[in-house]
């Protein structure tokens, strides 16, 4: 919001408007300019002495005798300078960028939009002296390429627009587990309320994912909004701001203006075959952050660093799915929880990735032998028969909502990673293959029973799909598009859950986590906390 606000306030010194002097040449006569009242907005100077370009709001002088303005957006503030030091600080650089390049410049002003008033701010021995100080570190942090530490229980935090990457609370918990969250409240609310990690963006995205499955549709942009029709007959319309993902399943078109606006205000266009497979995304530039990736190749080449993480991520997968089978098994079968429990410790000391595999798939089998137990369908007698998993192509409806609901996921996980700034295709449990979102399938293992399996559960405990909205053809069962489109509401539904995270104790939805699970890992990859905490639900 401050920074919405901010640019509102801007929005006239942002114009590049009005005539700026010509700098002294090198004899030191400057080129008056017509009039000697200078009233020049949006002036972009540079300084290759110190390395720093400047946006000067408003440029305003007698001839070479020059004052850079620069618009806030808040209230004079309660201190002796009637200025915070970061406003006095970017205002003397600025001040100095314009002496480089010949003009006169010993004051500054600061225009606080809030009070309608302005702070002259002198360029003292002493704030240039500080100003040259914090530019050679801020060289040095750039050049150094690694991220700073988050601050430390800062009160500039909370209206921070970065600190849904940022993560200080969550990074400085996982550094110092002294400080990790306190589960001594009863409910969620005081668990939250007794932690000393703050929830410092919101629980929800604003945005959300748009899916488009009817058959020759055609998406197209108007204005600002997204309009699919089909047959001259408008069917929906959105705005683009309510867009996080468009979804486009078989025989659906897109204009090439809707994709591009989408591409550059970075929302990504997946592609689903009619059939569910997630076949391809559509997105802008890659991240910028390389650094990350980088990092990524590096950890992915070492064989201790892959298997630390695949470690963490099939334990958790499997005493989620331990959890799954307690809370929704009417026997409680205690002989396949136990076993759960053996094999993901047995998870967590495994001596290689080809051990690891094996522990998984009996793991698998030993969960999905009682998965039929969590199904009661609400019309009398079970109507959905399973024996197993099975895919590629699903021979049953139950299998045929796994694959459907885990390609929503995966594309969920691709998404999310590539927002982060990883490559989705290059893993650390599952091997690099041509076309396969390795990352994405490692990522997403912890949260397969907890959000794939349990939306699975759902539709069918709660009538919401049934043996209709399938047909059977070669052996293979495919979801009807009725059917298709309640599970993708049953999922959407799901991943706007609002849950408690198991480490750092605030509640946030489903997509929320996946995301800060992501950065997470990045923060593990870079080195910056010792170990990656995966998601396990109580």
């Amino acid at each position: 919001m401050d920074t919405v606000e901010g640019r509102f306030q801007h929005r006239r010194v942002d114009r590049e408007l009005g005539a700026a002097p010509t700098p002294p040449t090198g004899d030191g006569e400057a080129e008056e300019p017509e009039s000697t009242i200078i009233h020049a907005r949006s002036v972009l100077v540079s300084s290759p002495e110190l390395r720093l370009i400047a946006r000067i709001d408003l440029l305003e002088g007698d001839g070479t005798d020059v004052t850079p303005v620069d618009y806030k957006r808040g209230q004079v503030p309660e201190t002796p300078e009637q200025s915070w030091e970061p406003d006095r600080v970017q205002l003397c650089a600025q001040g100095l960028i314009l002496r480089e390049n010949g003009f006169r410049c010993d004051r500054g002003v600061l225009y606080y939009a809030a009070s309608r008033r302005r702070v002259e701010v002198p360029f003292t021995p002493e704030l240039e002296t500080r100003t040259r100080l914090l530019i050679t570190e801020a060289l040095e942090v750039a050049r150094q390429g690694q991220i700073p530490p988050p601050l430390t229980d800062s009160p500039k935090c909370p209206r921070c627009s970065l600190v849904g990457i940022c993560l200080p609370d969550e990074i400085t918990a996982l550094q110092e587990p002294e400080a990790g969250t306190r589960h001594g409240g009863d409910s969620d609310r005081e668990v939250e309320a007794q932690s000393p990690v703050r929830r410092l963006f919101p629980a929800r995205h604003d945005a959300l994912p748009m899916y488009v499955q009817e058959q020759g549709a055609y998406v197209r942009r108007s204005g600002d909004r997204l309009v699919v029709t089909r047959e001259n007959e408008t069917k929906a319309d959105v705005r683009v701001i309510d867009v996080s993902q468009l979804c486009l399943l078989g025989n659906v078109q897109i204009s090439s203006q809707a994709l591009r606006d989408l591409a550059s205000r970075g929302v990504p266009i997946c592609h689903f075959s009619y059939g569910g497979w997630f076949t391809a995304i559509t997105t802008g530039h890659w991240h910028k952050n390389i650094e990350l990736r980088l990092a990524q190749f590096r950890a992915a080449s070492e064989p201790t660093c892959s298997l630390k993480l695949a470690r963490s991520l099939v334990a958790a997968k499997v005493l989620n799915g331990r959890t799954l089978l307690r809370r929704n098994h009417p026997e409680k079968p205690g002989d396949a929880l136990e076993l759960l429990a053996r094999m993901a410790d047995q998870a967590k000391e495994a001596d290689g990735l080809d051990i690891l595999l094996g522990i998984e798939g009996v793991a698998a089998r030993t969960y999905f032998a009682h998965f039929a137990g969590m199904l009661r369908p609400p019309r009398g007698p079970v109507t959905f028969d399973f024996e197993g998993r099975n895919r590629r192509p699903p021979r049953d409806p139950v299998n045929a909502l796994l694959s459907y609901t885990y390609s929503l996921l995966v594309k969920d996980m691709t998404v999310t990673l590539l927002a982060v700034g990883f490559d989705p295709y290059l893993g650390f449990y599952h091997q690099p293959r041509y076309g396969r979102p390795a990352l994405a399938l490692d990522l997403m293992e912890e949260f397969r029973p907890i959000v794939a399996d349990s939306v699975v559960i759902t539709v069918i405990n709660n009538g919401e799909i049934g043996p209709d909205d399938f047909w059977t053809r070669a052996g293979s069962s495919v979801l009807r598009e009725p059917g298709r489109k309640r599970l993708i509401q049953a999922y959407e539904r799901r991943m706007e859950t609002l849950v408690r995270h198991p480490v750092f104790g605030y509640t946030i939805s489903y997509r929320r986590v996946l995301e800060v699970q992501a950065r997470l890992l990045a923060r593990f990859i870079l080195g910056e906390i010792p170990e990656y905490p995966p998601f396990m639900t109580r």
